[in-house]
């Protein structure tokens, strides 16, 4: 009896090993991982929304140092010098003063961090192995601006959201609600349905009939959930689900751009079975930009 239940047992195991080497060959990375670290991520965005006045902006203040190091790093193998340590320490006055002071804080900070960055660099120019002619000097701020302004500015938006007294949790909900619905209905619809390519040279795998899939249902979502969540008129929650496609997507390519340059799969590989943090931002910092402007729309920011 024990040994046809132990039997029974290994079966199954070899069945779901199966299965999941299957899905994850399909996905190109572990989708037991991927979905055991998303559930964690899930619950530290839940305890950070509950507790915000203590967890939020820590959270958000390791979040934006992992991901200026990723970016930083890649453009560094780029050939673009963006110091890490500056960036990140510019990074976390953008964040904290936008937690502080909202977005008089935001727009302090960013002066503050771009001024950092510059002087950085060119006291780092002063080391003749660091020494470069001024329009590799150029190149190398502006990356570093793109750099502030990609993450530390767009997740100060998302940081004030958070911090609407009123409903500030389900405005961020909405905005992850509506990101990982737009990566699902596309990816789905894309696998199933999807011949025409969307941007072949840049992501092969995405599709436009994954892309109409992804905004049918981001914008029944907009509509039916996130509206009356938020107090939002229909045609202004359909709207908001129209821009979510556009950032989200957008955002997806624009990172898929700069990994392909750089001729990497994942911006690190800081959360097993995602990659890095920026591979789980790309679509959630953009698309804090329509949020953004609906709160404002709304008056409640």
């Amino acid at each position: 009896m024990l040994a046809q239940v132990e039997a029974k047992a290994e079966a199954r195991k070899q069945q779901f090993e199966a299965a999941n080497a299957k899905i994850s060959a399909r996905a190109g990375r572990n989708i037991f991982f991927a979905v055991t670290t998303g559930v964690v991520l899930a619950l530290l965005v839940v305890a950070a929304l509950a507790f915000k006045q203590f967890l939020l902006l820590p959270l958000a203040l390791v979040v934006a140092a992992l991901a200026l190091y990723e970016l930083a790093t890649a453009f560094r193998k780029a050939g673009r010098r963006v110091p890490r340590v500056g960036v990140i320490i510019g990074g976390a006055v953008v964040v904290t003063l936008s937690a502080m002071q909202g977005p008089d804080g935001t727009i302090t900070g960013m002066h503050i961090a771009t001024g950092l960055l510059v002087v950085w660099r060119l006291m780092e120019s002063l080391l003749p192995q660091f020494h470069v002619k001024w329009r590799s000097m150029i190149a190398d701020l502006a990356a570093g601006v793109f750099t502030l302004v990609y993450i530390p500015f767009l997740l100060s938006l998302i940081v004030q959201l958070a911090l609407i007294p009123t409903n500030g949790a389900m405005w961020v909900f909405s905005l992850l609600l509506l990101v990982i619905l737009n990566d699902t209905g596309a990816y789905v619809c894309g696998l199933n349905f999807g011949k025409h390519k969307m941007s072949p040279r840049i992501s092969p795998n995405k599709t436009w009939e994954g892309f109409v899939g992804g905004a049918t249902v981001v914008v029944a979502a907009a509509v039916f959930v996130c509206g009356p969540l938020l107090g939002m008129p229909w045609w202004g929650a359909a709207l908001l689900g129209l821009a979510v496609v556009c950032t989200a997507t957008g955002g997806d390519l624009i990172e898929s751009m700069i990994k392909r340059n750089l001729g990497v799969k994942d911006m690190s590989s800081f959360i097993p079975g995602h990659g890095g943090i920026l591979d789980r931002l790309d679509s959630i910092l953009p698309t804090s930009v329509p949020f953004y402007a609906a709160g404002l729309a709304l008056g409640v920011l």
